[in-house]
């Protein structure tokens, strides 16, 4: 399929494809004889996989330097928070969550005791 069909399989953009492709998320695909890219299921798969862990909150950075890994975990659900064995950069990233859920709180109690 071609890069806007793969991108609506996806729910992203072409625009999206291209960067992910740029920074090393996806592999290069197939090209025509023309020069247009043309996707199968599996990137599908894998643009789902990278939407999915941004959205969770890492980084393009963050999967950029694990790009290698990411076939491990097509077709698989990601790790949640009470995997046995988070990644150094989930554990980081869930660390980092903790912290800010703290800060929150702690703003939040001060607020209600002012308004009370």
């Amino acid at each position: 399929m071609r890069i806007g069909d793969a991108a609506a399989a996806a729910g992203t953009t072409p625009r999206a494809l291209r960067f992910y492709e740029a920074n090393g998320l996806l592999p290069p695909p197939q090209r025509t004889v023309t020069g247009q890219r043309v996707y199968g299921p599996r990137d599908v798969s894998r643009l789902r996989l990278i939407q999915q862990l941004l959205s969770l909150g890492l980084t393009v950075a963050d999967l950029r330097d694990r790009a290698d890994r990411l076939p491990l975990l097509e077709n698989k659900t990601p790790p949640g928070y009470g995997d046995p064995r988070p990644t150094g950069v989930v554990s980081r990233h869930i660390a980092t969550l903790n912290a800010e859920i703290a800060r929150l709180t702690r703003l939040r109690d001060r607020l209600a005791a002012r308004t009370r």
